[in-house]
């Protein structure tokens, strides 16, 4: 999910409910995600499969894209072709496909394992230009009801637990609203942050009023994301969300922590010293000598394989001080080989490699994902549950 024109930040750098850490654990249950996109969701692998080799390395919780325009595409019952209609639930009068969200869903639930699920891309009919992709809504009230409806159906005492009752309750806590909005291939009106408010205005009562438990996490923004953030303070966006989110791209795993900091500063200035900060995506993709590096992060296999083992450890010893609730690599698996992967540094981001007509590969980042995050969860090793540990 991501398309990529970077801005330096090496020169600058040079209340959510989360669980206690365990007995032998530096952080609590759900600070060690992975972001699941791309190959992931191709058809012929096996998601079940991925999930448990994620849990066995460390994995507590998965982000994930949930497409607005998928999941709703057409306007009204009346725009769906007849022979499409027995896939669409109707939802305050618009057709809605739950589909693929079910699946993934429940098998997450199965494994006792956290989604974190970031909520983006208008459908034509609710976009500022039906033609593309990174228009923002025109108006934010559809897509404060469909988040409603995502709530309604997987939170607390969401419809979809009723309905599958073999299967472990796990609802869905947090909801992240778009993702990068301050690049115009994710929002294209900019400066994003008047409009992005709104959407927030609009889609805080509404999550609530589908469940009181339900915690917003505002989009995850990089490059300079403290006066992103500052910018949005500034339009009175305080109340409006429950954690903020932060990419923090940089060279080295310390400068992490630097913007990191850099956020908290002005989250605590803006008397949001209780809200969480999760890094919902950070990676330094194996593309030198690949792709064009148009970022400090770009770097060989065995940097990112060092790097990575770092961060992990710095996040978990920084948490309590700047009051980190979770970290997301950027990314589980992604494909060297498609048609132009080569164009861009973050298709050789994943901790695994997929190459056409020949399968997934291991890299070198993966060991070092897996030593590091048991070690900050205080476990020799992990599975079947994401909860299960053995000491």
């Amino acid at each position: 999910m991501r398309w990529r024109l970077l801005v330096s930040v090496l020169a600058v750098v040079a209340g959510l409910v989360i669980a206690p850490a365990a007995a032998g654990a530096s952080v609590p249950q759900g600070f060690v995600g992975m972001m699941a996109d791309g190959p992931f969701f191709y058809p012929y692998m096996n998601e079940g499969a991925e999930l448990d080799t994620m849990i066995a390395n460390g994995v507590q919780s998965v982000r994930t894209l949930v497409n607005w325009s998928s999941m709703q595409p057409y306007a009204s019952e009346a725009g769906v072709p007849v022979a499409l209609r027995g896939e669409f639930t109707n939802v305050n009068g618009v057709p809605t496909n739950f589909a693929a969200l079910d699946q993934l869903v429940a098998l997450a639930a199965a494994r006792r394992l956290a989604l974190l699920p970031v909520v983006e891309y208008a459908p034509g009919w609710d976009s500022l230009n039906p033609r593309s992709a990174a228009a923002p809504p025109r108006s934010p009230r559809p897509f404060a009801s469909f988040i409603a409806a995502l709530a309604r159906r997987y939170g607390t005492h969401g419809s979809f637990w009723a309905a599958n009752p073999g299967l472990p309750r796990v609802p869905i806590r947090m909801w992240q609203i778009w993702n990068e909005p301050d690049f115009a291939a994710y929002w294209s009106r900019q400066p994003f942050e008047p409009g992005y408010v709104r959407l927030l205005r609009a889609t805080r009562p509404a999550l609530r009023a589908a469940d009181r438990a339900a915690k917003l996490v505002l989009a995850g923004l990089p490059n300079f994301s403290w006066q992103y953030i500052a910018n949005m303070y500034k339009l009175h966006a305080r109340g409006l969300f429950d954690a903020v989110a932060v990419h923090p791209y940089t060279a080295t795993p310390q400068g992490v922590i630097t913007i990191l900091g850099k956020v908290r500063a002005v989250m605590n200035r803006n008397g949001d010293r209780r809200k969480p900060i999760l890094a919902t995506e950070l990676s330094w993709p194996s593309a030198k000598g690949k792709a064009p590096t148009t970022f400090e992060n770009a770097t060989t296999e065995s940097g990112e394989a060092t790097k990575l083992g770092q961060a992990i450890r710095l996040l978990a010893a920084n948490r309590r001080r700047l009051g980190i609730g979770a970290f997301y690599y950027y990314t589980w698996i992604t494909n060297e080989t498609m048609p132009g992967a080569r164009h861009d540094q973050f298709n050789f981001a994943g901790l695994l490699k997929f190459f056409d007509g020949q399968g997934t590969f291991v890299k070198p980042a993966l060991a070092s994902f897996s030593k590091a995050a048991l070690a900050i969860e205080g476990c020799r090793s992990k599975g079947p549950l994401a909860t299960n540990c053995t000491r």
